[in-house]
């Protein structure tokens, strides 16, 4: 019997095609604005780009893992990280503002590749694994969010392409580098779908109905609404945690920088070394709610004292615990649903948090208006009560893996 903390050589070939896809990912996240504004676009339209790629998202990634049930995983994973190349060089190119956005939408449509892949990740272990594991590809695509923005900022220093500018030489970048993972997943990642589901087209498996009744099903509609609410409170602190570090603590671009990969570095670290041994002690539930519960903590004291040595400590302890949630709900939800549906309940679910990733700047940006310690009161009380909903879920919920059960 293989030892459960043996994960196959071709779980690593996903984890690194996850790293890279996360680089392509978060290269382009700090030249949306300034890209934006290169085109002449005004603050609410260069905010239009996020909102245009997370609501084609959300529409698009139940789409896309419905049909990795039905025609597998690879092809579809191989379709959605082609559209990131395709929409990458689109942007890279583009001399008009509205192909910019018709990238953006591209790349949101065929954006369901991580919910894909965690169903490849759930084909592959078994449900004593799965926590390991979920840990371990969220912890690369974290990682990525410390390589993607210096490989955005080296891009920007070459010599630009004829027709590229300096701006666009870092969506060119990611567009090369989701060309990689194309290459990875093409030639060394094999199909892990082990039955295939009969395919019957019809429109009520993949409209946007289905996925706001998928909050009514049992146990797993609470999960999806988790997803959504911890989503929707940490989207509004990462639209107001910039504003609050430039102008209320007095520090620099070049500060933020530091303190954003401090995030991702602690968060890989969490991910990497301390899951494991959490898990092995605790039930998941416990994790979770303890995360969220410190995650909310956090948020109302990083107001109460604003000065930089205090919010540099307490972002220490926010890099780690929020490491969690999001690998634990994933874990959660692959346990509690059957192998035949691991595909579309990923995709259901990337659709919540697509929306919650629309819908939280947004608001975010409202309570900015407001000051820059508003949004902090609001996302911290919002994540405490998410912490109260997902305490009232363990009893319903199946959260220690079996060993027994089949990959």
């Amino acid at each position: 019997m293989q030892q459960q903390s043996a994960l196959p050589f071709r779980f690593w070939i996903l984890a690194l095609i996850a790293l890279i896809n996360s680089i392509s990912f978060t290269s382009i996240i700090p030249l949306l604005y300034p890209y934006a504004k290169q085109f002449g676009l005004s603050d609410f339209q260069a905010s239009l780009l996020t909102t245009a790629y997370a609501i084609c998202q959300f529409i698009s990634t139940p789409i896309l893992g419905r049909l990795s049930d039905v025609l597998g995983r690879k092809p579809l994973l191989v379709t959605s990280l082609s559209g990131t190349v395709v929409a990458g060089l689109l942007a890279s190119f583009t001399p008009v503002a509205w192909l910019l956005y018709a990238a953006r939408m591209l790349d949101g449509l065929t954006g369901g590749n991580v919910s894909v892949a965690r169903a490849v990740v759930s084909d592959m272990m078994s449900p004593a694994q799965r926590p390991k594991a979920f840990g371990i590809f969220d912890a690369m695509f974290r990682l990525g969010f410390v390589a993607g923005p210096t490989l955005s900022y080296l891009a920007q220093t070459l010599p630009p392409f004829p027709g590229v500018s300096s701006l666009g030489m870092g969506f060119l970048v990611s567009a090369s580098m989701a060309f990689i993972a194309v290459v990875l997943t093409v030639f060394f990642l094999p199909e892990t779908l082990a039955e295939r589901q009969e395919f019957r087209f019809s429109a009520q498996d993949f409209g946007i109905g289905k996925i706001i009744k998928s909050a009514t099903r049992p146990t797993l509609g609470q999960l999806f609404l988790l997803t959504f609410f911890s989503g929707f409170s940490f989207t509004i602190f990462t639209f107001a945690f910039q504003p609050f570090f430039l102008n209320e603590l007095g520090q620099n671009a070049e500060m933020l920088a530091i303190v954003f990969a401090m995030f991702g570095i602690l968060g890989f670290v969490a991910q990497i070394f301390w899951l494991e041994p959490l898990i092995k002690r605790f039930s998941l539930m416990n994790i979770l709610v303890i995360s969220l519960l410190v995650r909310g903590i956090i948020f109302l004291l990083i107001p109460t004292f604003p000065t930089f040595p205090i919010f540099l400590v307490l972002s220490i302890f926010f890099g780690i615990a929020n490491a969690y949630p999001l690998p634990l709900i994933n874990s959660l939800l692959s346990i509690n649903s059957s192998n035949r549906e691991q595909g579309e309940i990923f995709g259901i679910n990337a659709s919540y948090l697509s929306i919650s990733n629309a819908f939280g700047p947004a608001i975010g940006g409202i309570l900015v208006g407001l000051g820059y310690k508003a949004p902090f009161w609001i996302t911290g009380v919002l994540t405490l009560l998410t912490t109260w909903f997902a305490f009232s879920l363990k009893p319903q919920l199946e959260d220690t893996p079996s060993s027994s059960a089949e990959p």
